[in-house]
Parts: structure tokens; sequence; C-alpha cells
């Protein structure tokens, strides 16, 4: 046969095989790690396949981004992961390495054949493995003064109870917050768009909102009933220059305790107004067969909503550890990677939270923002749930149980919240307005920001965020 021929037939029957392999399957490749074949089969289907629908075409090509992401999120060699870890167990051997992989403890992938290891995998191993946490904190000993959380919790709780009232301690904070566009991103005197995230007003928990100042003067801003709300930029590129956004602002902020007596908590109907915080919402939050047999095992015959949601915060802060994770927009289920791979951070524990407690009837939902535990800040995810009839409380899974003997502050977070917060987000993965164009670098959050220019959106790698903050009065 002409060989000619042969090259045309052989191209042929790639280009129709392609047609036939199915979207689902080709996520199932890019989950195997096979990120070579999967992007020359994507990129076939996009430019031939004149059968693809939008919704089709729009997954396809989050899938190719999706793999550029994860590249990113896994680049440690084994060689970088043994170095770091010799520097605590200098005897470190094959076996070990083995183990902790086996044990979800040491997070790798196999890409294209290669192995590659999470970029903070190492780091985490320092937190998952009881043995080794115990050599970091030997040889890492926190000496630094720490913001008494607990005597704040006992004080906003008792405020709370002799005022009467669900909320105290109010807090006013000064937050300057901004993106730096590295540069040469963007071509020069082309136009970047950027959204920086930005609070709402929820009475009792966060008002007296006030703009100070912003860099360019020029912005729009979010009405409040967008659940992720922004402040819009925009600004042209200058050559050789980076580009840079931010705003300032004031606000004041309330802890909150609500002081719930279980045998009062009544569960509510599920075909009633809250139906929609008791449902599956794909692809994060799914009732799947694994969740199912969990849930039985942590519930039991529990019947009591108060007592359920008490069963599952404590499962969750006893069995799911903190700990550094991939970019969201990698994991396909945020709320079944924790159960599959032993620990997650706050986002993942907090899925997996409002996932098994809408599966036992107690509706729930995201919340998101920062914590501050004076001088320490950091982005921050916990969540809402409804007891019946004491209304929406704030819940954060991560915060835990606390070490203490009374009830009320033990359990403090799955009823209350400390008054040191800044709420961005009442939902997950919500539009901005006004609309981004393309992929969000942060498809399920909003704390750092977002940006993009005609030419496509410019990940984490090519910006800086910036985060200050001050106590104006308490």
């Amino acid at each position: 046969m002409n060989k000619w021929l042969m090259l045309f037939l052989g191209g042929w029957i790639f280009f129709a095989g392609c047609q036939k392999i199915s979207v689902t399957e080709i996520q199932n490749m890019v989950d195997r790690g096979e990120f070579s074949k999967a992007e020359q089969i994507i990129k076939e289907r996009l430019a031939d396949d004149k059968n693809l629908s939008a919704k089709e075409k729009d997954l396809l090509r989050f899938e190719l981004e999706r793999m550029k992401r994860i590249r990113k999120d896994f680049t440690k060699s084994r060689e970088q992961v043994v170095e770091f870890i010799k520097k605590y167990i200098p005897d470190v051997s094959d076996e070990d390495l083995a183990r902790w992989e086996k044990e979800k403890k040491l997070e790798f992938m196999v890409i294209d054949g290669q192995k590659k290891y999470f970029n903070h995998a190492a780091r985490n191993l320092f937190r998952l493995d009881d043995e080794c946490l115990a050599i970091w904190k030997q040889k890492n000993p926190d000496n630094k003064k720490k913001f008494d959380l607990d005597l704040h919790i006992e004080n906003l709780i008792a405020e709370c109870q002799e005022s009467g009232l669900t909320y105290g301690h109010p807090v006013r904070l000064r937050i300057k917050q901004g993106v730096v566009v590295h540069a040469d991103q963007v071509p020069d005197g082309e136009l970047i768009r950027c959204w920086i995230p930005f609070p709402r007003e929820i009475p009792h928990r966060q008002l007296n909102i006030k703009i100070l100042n912003s860099e360019p003067k020029t912005y729009q801003l979010a009405p409040n009933s967008r659940l992720q709300r922004t402040i819009y930029f925009e600004k042209q590129a200058i050559a050789n220059e980076p580009t840079e956004f931010w705003v300032e602002y004031e606000y004041t902020t309330h802890g909150v305790y609500v002081d719930i007596d279980p045998q009062k908590v009544k569960a509510v109907d599920p075909e009633g107004p809250l139906k929609e915080y008791l449902q599956e919402r794909p692809p994060h939050i799914v009732f799947s067969d694994t969740l199912k047999k969990l849930s039985a095992q942590i519930v039991g015959q529990e019947t009591n909503p108060y007592r359920i949601a008490q069963k599952i915060f404590a499962w969750i802060d006893t069995n799911i550890t903190w700990a550094s994770a991939r970019e969201y927009s990698t994991i396909r289920n945020l709320s079944l990677y924790p159960v599959l791979n032993k620990h997650g951070d706050c986002g993942i524990q907090t899925m997996l939270f409002i996932t098994l407690c809408r599966m036992n009837g107690i509706p729930a939902r995201w919340q998101s923002g920062w914590e501050f535990q004076p001088p320490d800040d950091s982005m921050h995810d916990w969540s809402m749930i409804y007891f019946e009839p004491y209304g929406w409380v704030p819940s954060d899974v991560t915060y835990g149980m606390r070490q203490s003997d009374v009830p009320q502050v033990k359990y403090f977070y799955l009823n209350g919240m400390d008054s040191f917060r800044l709420i961005f987000n009442d939902d997950y993965s919500m539009p901005f307005e006004p609309p981004k164009t393309h992929f969000r670098s942060e498809t399920v959050d909003s704390q750092r920001g977002e940006v993009e220019w005609d030419g496509g959106n410019l990940y984490f790698d090519q910006w800086d965020w910036k985060f200050e903050w001050k106590i104006i009065s308490q």
C-alpha cells in the first residue's frame, strides 16, 4: 500500500476513534494521568468534530486548562521530596516513602508515566503522619505569643447570654486588598480586567462598610445581592511595568453565638422553602454511595438534627486532617476527595460537612472569606447550617472541637463564630458582576481575585495578591 495512503488512513482512523470517545472517557483519561493522549484527542475533537455542543466544547477546553493547572500543582521530583524529608528524618527509606504514599500521606500523580509530587506534599507529610508531626513539633517549637481564641469565645458566649442577643463583641477593621499583574503578561495597551472580592452587608454579622480609596479611582461595585460580591476595575497594560489594582475599606464585624437546646430542634420540611439546601449540587455536593455508607457509619440511629450535625462535625474534626490542598479547579468533587485521601484544607472539609448535613436533612450552605487571629490571617472557608426553630447559624468544622470541658465552648464552632472574620461569599461558584468572559482561576471560591484580558484568563502564577488589615476598634 502507498505510504501516503497509509498515513491518510491512519489519520482518518485516529480521527474516527476520537469522535467515538466521550467527554467522560476523556476526563477519566486525565484522572489517570494520560495527559498527552488526552490533549491530542481534545484538540482533534475541538478542531474537527462539528457535532460537539457548546457545553461539550467548554468541558473539553476546561480539561486542557485543568491539565495545565495540575502540572503547576505537581512539580516536585522524588529527589526534592526526599531532600526535604531528610532535614527531619535523615535515614528515610524507600519503604517509608512507599508506606506514606499508600496511606495517602504523600500526595503524587503519575503524569504521562512520570511520578510527580504535589508541591506541598513533603510539608503535608509532617501534618498527616503522627510520628512525622511529633518530629516537626520537636524541631520547630511554637514559641510565638498566640491570640487567646478560647478566652474570646468564653467572653462572647457570656456577652450573648447576658444580652439575650445572638451576636456581640463588635470589631471594626480596615482592609487593603490588591492585585499586581506581572509585567508583560498582557501586550502593551491591552485592557486588563480585574475583580477583587468585596464584603457583603449581612445583618448583625457584617455592616457599615465604607470604601476609603482605590486604584484606579473608577470602579464598579457589585450589588449586595451578589453571593460572591466583587469590586471591578479596568486598566491598560504598559510595557515592562506591572499593573496594580487595589481597594481600601473599613467594616464592622460581630461574633455569633446561638445557645441551642438540642431537645427543641426539629426536622425541617424537605419540600419546604429550604429544599435547595438539602439537595445535591454536582460536581461537589453529590450523595455518592461512598458518602452514603460513611453517613450511616457516623450517624447510626440518631434522629435529632442537632445531634446528627454534632456527630458529623466531630467525625470530620477527628478523621480529616487539615493539610495544604491543590487548587480547587483541579479537583472534580471536593466532598469526596477528603474521604478518599483522609485529608483536606478548610474548603474541602467544609464541602464534606455541607454534603453530609444535607444528606441527613439538615440545610447547609457555603460561606467564606478571611479569618484573623491577631497578628495572623488566612483565607478561610466555613458554612452556615439551619436548625429549626433557631434559623441559620455559622459553623466552622475546621476550627472543630475546642479543648474544653464546657460543652458550650467545646462545640462553639458548631453554632457560633468568633468576631474576627471577613465574609466575601455566601455561596460558591456563583457569577460575578460584571460577568467574567474566560475561565476563572478559582472556580469555587473567591478570596484572592480574578484577572483577564481579551486574550484569556490570567492564572495565579501571572500575578500576586496583596492583603493588609488593621483593627480600628473592638
